[in-house]
Formats: structure tokens, C-alpha cells, sequence
């Protein structure tokens, strides 16, 4: 570890505002050399944005496109916490208070999203300038969530499903092969995303055994521009609801919680959209696999 090092200590430990909210808290200098330290100043800033991604698969296709993808500026500050002076030995608390303001009066600030091609982030960074010395540098992220209905609200909702041979996709002579099945359910597929995705699965009727039942959470991340959009569907997690062959006629609950960061409120700019669904597959022991795919909307409220 180096003799100096810098890091920011918030006051809030959730580390969770809300738009118009200010982020309060330390940067903290520890010095454990025995002389003082001279510096050029020390600073610190706020960036917030929204970082687009093309995948592999697409860039041949829209060179263009993928050259003129730019981060996204949701919010930016800068202050001087300290001038140019020297630290005293030991540990230097260095207080500070920074506001959460969008850049753009009509682009609010969105909630925080760790995704594969759509990347919404806000990051704290404390810098320590020295001369003929490397700077020093500490960086934290901070989440970003809605703060009230009008900004994210839908009523919960909770759809019924039927999987039998008909609904599978396939062709005709396919679907001969295919063992006789009678599966109902519902599940909620809208709602606010602190609440855990719920519902339940009935295998009514069979006539092969089951192997497993599994719920398949997905991402649907679109981005573009003017000269194309690129839209890709990835997992974000799988979760088995039922192992071996299920008891006919017996309820078999759903419940799934909403990964935090992996998962935002349903959202849809000019420029990109997030989005989820979530596939209900089953899988006979005989290796067929049948599974149905749910669009969700989610709401913060």
C-alpha cells in the first residue's frame, strides 16, 4: 500500500439518492509518512452517463453505427475541495457536499443499470494532484433510483398461460413427435421491481416425465442512432422451479427476485431501451424442451 492514499467516505451508507438529492460525505487523505506531503489540490467530481455497447455479432454490420455510438452526459460536477498546500501526517477529513442535477432540464437522471450493451452509471472520483509524482485517485459509484410514482409507476398485473403441443413453435410433422402435455399457470408480469416476480405452474397432464422446470430471466437492450439500431437479448438469470417429474395437478409456486443493478425500470429513450422478459422453459427427460416467452414491465413504484 502506498504511503498516501485517498478515499471517499459517504454519509449515506446505502449509498442510494434520488434526483435533486446532494451527496454528502468525506474524502479522505491518509498520510502515514512522518513528514508532510505537498500537492497541487485536491478535487472532486461527479459524472453520471449512460454508456452504449454494439455486440460483436453487429459491428461488420453497422460500422458506421458503431463509430458514432457516444457515451450519453446524464450529470456532471466539479469542486475544489482543497487548494495547493501540504497534508499533515495522519489521517485529513476533507468534508464536501455535491449535488445530484440532470444536464439536460427534459432528461431526467435514470436509474442506475449494470447491463451487457446499455450501461447507466454515476461515479464519484477524488483526485490528489502532486507534481513530479503520480496523482492519486479514488473512485465509488453511487446508485440513482426514482424518487416518486410520477416519474415510475404501473399497477401490478399477472398474465394466465396454456402450454400444450399447439403452442409450441413448430412445424406440424414436428409437433406429432412431441410428447402430450397440459400445462397452466400465471405469472406477474408487470409490477414495481422491489417486489419479487410471483405465480404459480399446474402440470395438469403429461405422458412422458419431466426433468426440470426452470425460469429464465432476460435482458432486451436496444441501442442506435440515425444509422441503425441494434437490439440484443441476453440472460441475466435462471432459476429451477421444479426438479424431476412434478406431482400431476399440484400448484408449484413462482417466486424470483429482481437482481439489484441488473435489473431498472422498463425504459424507453430516443436513443436506447431496456427492457426484460422472462422464459418459462420445461425439459422432458426424453431432452425435448418447451418454453414460453413473457414480456414484463417493470416500474420502481
Amino acid at each position: 500500500m502506498s504511503d498516501v492514499h485517498v478515499d471517499i467516505r459517504l454519509r449515506r451508507i446505502t449509498k442510494i439518492y434520488n434526483e435533486g438529492d446532494s451527496a454528502t460525505g468525506v474524502v479522505l487523505i491518509v498520510n502515514n509518512t512522518k513528514s508532510d506531503v505537498s500537492h497541487q489540490g485536491v478535487t472532486l467530481a461527479l459524472d453520471g452517463r449512460v454508456n452504449l455497447k454494439m455486440s460483436s455479432k453487429n459491428i461488420g454490420v453497422f460500422e458506421s453505427f458503431y463509430n458514432s455510438v457516444k457515451p450519453i452526459q446524464l450529470t456532471s460536477a466539479n469542486i475544489d475541495i482543497l487548494k495547493p498546500g501540504r497534508v499533515k501526517s495522519g489521517r485529513t477529513e476533507l468534508p464536501f457536499e455535491i449535488p445530484l442535477k440532470p444536464r439536460v432540464a427534459n432528461r431526467p437522471l435514470y436509474e442506475t443499470y449494470h447491463g451487457l450493451y446499455v450501461n447507466i452509471e454515476y461515479m464519484l472520483m477524488a483526485e490528489m494532484k502532486r507534481s513530479l509524482r503520480k496523482d492519486l485517485r479514488k473512485e465509488i459509484e453511487i446508485v440513482v433510483e426514482y424518487k416518486d410514482k410520477e416519474q415510475s409507476f404501473i399497477s401490478p398485473e399477472s398474465t394466465s398461460f396454456t402450454l400444450n403441443p399447439n403452442s409450441v413453435q413448430k412445424t406440424a410433422k414436428e409437433r406429432e413427435t412431441f410428447p402430450r402435455f397440459v400445462i397452466k399457470g400465471d405469472l406477474k408480469t408487470q409490477g414495481p421491481i422491489g417486489s419479487p416476480m410471483t405465480g404459480e405452474i399446474t402440470i395438469e397432464s403429461c405422458e412422458q416425465p419431466i426433468k426440470s422446470i426452470e425460469l429464465q430471466l432476460m435482458r432486451v437492450e436496444v441501442c442506435g442512432c440515425a444509422e441503425g439500431y441494434s437490439k440484443d437479448a441476453t440472460e441475466i438469470q435462471n432459476i429451477q422451479i421444479a426438479e424431476g417429474d412434478p406431482c400431476r395437478n399440484v400448484a408449484i409456486p413462482i417466486y424470483m427476485v429482481y437482481p439489484r443493478l441488473y435489473t431498472c425500470p422498463t425504459l424507453t429513450t430516443r436513443n436506447f431501451q431496456v427492457e426484460f422478459e422472462v422464459n418459462i422453459i420445461v425439459i422432458f427427460q426424453s431432452q425435448y424442451l418447451v418454453s414460453q416467452k413473457f414480456p414484463l414491465q417493470l416500474s420502481r413504484f
